[in-house]
């Protein structure tokens, strides 16, 4: 191919477009220096040797600029440069601090936690760490030379190694570096002192200066402060980030495809407290944003009647009502549904959406009728019971084996339930009521949040004979994400809701689990702490090679299919 011959190189374009549609985007800041945005060569070129696509990221803080910056980038490089102001800390400046960029800091510090929100794969490089120590709870030195016993700062090419770094074994570094010491150059007076519990210190320098840290929270994000693009044994950081944005990019991909429906939440328990569903309030799992961040189409809100509950049916109509306003008064954004039809719709129209469910059946009182009303505001499913035998059946925690299972009321309720279309849900049942409702009822019946108590020996989960007889008779099992009920001793996290839920496949087979997260009902782990994070779930299903239809089924597909059977009736 001739150098200059064009059309010889649209040839070749031509000829691998399809490769090159499908490499990732990696947004990477730019310096900012004498009215001009900058780039060292180094951070672009390392990116596409990576397979990845590099695109400059200018310091623009306009929020309307940044969030759709992020919505096209499929991961993200914090760039070196001058100080952070450590205005930003809540610090006054020391007489070390040296030259600041102002211009940088809101940009960087914004585009950095508004990635993080939005699971984004990140890597900071040397001012980069200090960015991401900076938005998301850390601390950095201004000047380590008080405490510094080697040379940080080097006048030695930037390609030159100048001193070693020592790497936590169990780290992702180390599994990118596969080295417990490595040598790096290095051109700092600053570092992070402390990495806040968002991170964790994977690497040190001899005199005890972090040197690099990463997500605790089983996220993609690595900082470092050294500069890898400039030496040729940087190039696994870059091949590390670029494989993250691809698996990000599927992910994102998939869940443009997909429904992605979690079968129980508790958020309306904290709508006394006074809370803005369309900001990202801190004080509830699942909003507007979160839901967005996270990429999650729907979610069943339920009504939780605590016992005693006076004027119970009532009590639970207030909180529908609750909901019916938060929903009015975000119609552009979020609309209720009650059918398998109406989300679908919802998802077309580019709409979330909110299923009402009940947990507890105390919330009819005692009367048949009230089914029905329920059924009238949009209820797809009911839970028997909760925490506490109650007048339908026993439940599976603080039971007084009132009934040894299903009371002759709720036989009634439950065929009732069947001729209305409404959804029999089982968790929190003891395992006479679960056995008996199954005999009882003539459709399938589901477990909106219950996890596997082969992994977890808990009353709440269900048994491998629980689950079998659930999946013979065409029922579902969603696995919660509470962790008193993933793990006995110790911190649950993600790793323990695969397992659950792969636990459960074995078991049932493919066609009768899901998710029910039990978000604002104490649910959320490490790693899946609130909506934001549900895209990590299919992450770590893609990781598994679960196909686009598994993963369908998984996220809400199986548990539409029996409340699409139930609801046969109502036509």
């Amino acid at each position: 191919m001739s150098r200059f011959d064009l059309q010889s190189h649209l040839n070749d374009v031509y000829a691998h477009f399809p490769e090159a549609e499908n490499r990732p985007v990696i947004g990477i800041t730019g310096n900012y220096e004498d009215l001009t945005c900058k780039l060292g060569q180094g951070y672009y070129q390392s990116v596409v040797e990576a397979g990845g696509v590099p695109v400059v990221i200018p310091p623009v803080a306009d929020k309307h600029v940044i969030i759709n910056t992020l919505e096209h980038i499929d991961a993200l490089i914090l760039s070196g440069g001058a100080d952070i102001n450590p205005l930003w800390a809540g610090e006054e400046p020391s007489p070390q601090l040296h030259g600041i960029n102002q211009t940088r800091d809101l940009p960087e510090l914004l585009i950095a936690r508004l990635a993080y929100n939005r699971q984004i794969p990140m890597l900071g490089i040397c001012r980069g760490i200090q960015t991401l120590a900076t938005a998301l709870g850390g601390k950095v030195k201004q000047d380590i030379g008080d405490v510094a016993t080697i040379k940080h700062s080097q006048d030695a090419d930037r390609s030159e190694p100048t001193h070693s770094v020592n790497i936590n074994e169990d780290s992702v570094l180390f599994g990118i570096c596969q080295s417990a010491k490595i040598m790096v150059n290095s051109f700092h007076h600053q570092a992070v002192v402390e990495p806040g519990e968002k991170f964790r210190v994977v690497a040190l320098s001899p005199d005890g200066i972090i040197e690099a840290m990463e997500s605790s929270e089983f996220k993609s994000i690595l900082g470092v402060q050294w500069h890898p693009e400039c030496m040729a044994e940087g190039l696994p950081l870059f091949q590390w980030l670029v494989a993250e944005a691809k698996s990000f990019h599927a992910a994102r991909k998939t869940h443009e495809r997909v429904l992605t429906l979690d079968t129980h939440c508790d958020t309306p328990m904290f709508f006394p407290q006074g809370i803005h569903f369309n900001h990202r309030d801190p004080k509830i799992l699942v909003d507007l944003h979160k839901m967005t961040e996270g990429h999650q189409d729907a979610t069943i809100m339920v009504a939780y009647l605590p016992q005693p509950t006076e004027n119970p049916t009532a009590f639970a109509d207030s909180i529908f009502d609750q909901i019916e306003v938060i929903v009015s008064q975000n119609s552009d954004h979020i609309r209720i549904a009650s059918t398998p039809q109406d989300l679908w719709m919802n998802k077309h129209l580019g709409l979330k959406s909110i299923m009402l469910g009940i947990e507890n059946g105390i919330a009819i009182d005692g009367k048949l009728e009230n089914l029905q009303h329920f059924v009238d505001r949009g209820i797809v499913y009911m839970t028997l019971c909760h925490n506490g035998d109650n007048d339908i059946c026993d439940s599976a925690s603080k039971t007084q084996h009132t009934h040894h299972g299903v009371s002759s009321f709720g036989e009634q309720v439950i065929k009732e339930m069947n001729r209305l279309g409404v959804l029999v849900d089982m968790s929190h049942a003891g395992e006479e009521s679960f056995y008996q409702a199954l005999e009882i009822s003539s459709m399938p019946i589901v477990c909106s949040h219950s996890s596997a108590r082969a992994l977890c020996d808990h009353p709440r989960n269900l048994t491998d004979e629980q689950m079998r007889a659930l999946a013979k008779k065409g029922g579902v099992a969603q696995t919660t994400i509470y962790h008193g009920f993933l793990k006995k001793d110790g911190e649950a996290t993600i790793n323990d809701v695969i397992a659950h839920l792969e636990h459960a496949i074995d078991v049932m087979g493919i066609d009768h689990v899901g998710l029910g997260t039990d978000f604002d009902g104490d649910g959320g782990v490490r790693g899946l702490a609130d909506s934001s994070e549900l895209i990590n779930f299919t992450r770590r299903l893609l990781a598994r090679r679960f196909s686009e239809q598994d993963i369908q089924k998984i996220w809400g597909g199986n548990f539409l299919r029996v409340m699409a059977e139930c609801q046969k009736v109502r036509k």
